[in-house]
C-alpha cells in the first residue's frame, strides 16, 4: 500500500462503501475553519498519546492536513507504530477542497 493516496481516490473508495476512516491532524482551529464532514480530529501533537487507543490497527486510516506534509510525517509514524493501512491524503483538504469538495473552504 502506498504512503500517500489521493483526494479522488478517497472519494472513490467512499462512494464504493470502502471502510475507512478519515483522520484530520490539523489543529482545532483548522478544523473549526475547514472540514471534511465524517472526519475524525486528532491534533498532531496528539497522536503518540491517542493513536494506541483511539484508533485501530486493521483499519484503513486515511490521515490528512492542511498540504500534506503534517499528515505524511504521521502516516508513515502510524506504520512505524503497527498501522500498516495508514496512508496521507495527498494535497491535502486544501486539494481536497479545490478538486472534490469546493464547499469546504479554503484558507
Amino acid at each position: 500500500m502506498d504512503y500517500e493516496i489521493t483526494p479522488e481516490e478517497v472519494k472513490k473508495a467512499v462512494e464504493n462503501g470502502e471502510s475507512l476512516i478519515l483522520l484530520d491532524v490539523r489543529e482545532s482551529w483548522e478544523f473549526q475553519t475547514a472540514r471534511i464532514q465524517g472526519a475524525k480530529l486528532i491534533p498532531m501533537g496528539d497522536i503518540p498519546r491517542r493513536a494506541p487507543q483511539e484508533l485501530n490497527p486493521e483499519e484503513h486510516i486515511v490521515v490528512f492536513c492542511h498540504h500534506g506534509v503534517r499528515s505524511l510525517n504521521v502516516a508513515a509514524w502510524l506504520r512505524q507504530q503497527g498501522f500498516p493501512k495508514a496512508q496521507s491524503m495527498a494535497g491535502g483538504i486544501d486539494r481536497w477542497s479545490r478538486s472534490v469538495d469546493g464547499g469546504v473552504p479554503l484558507y
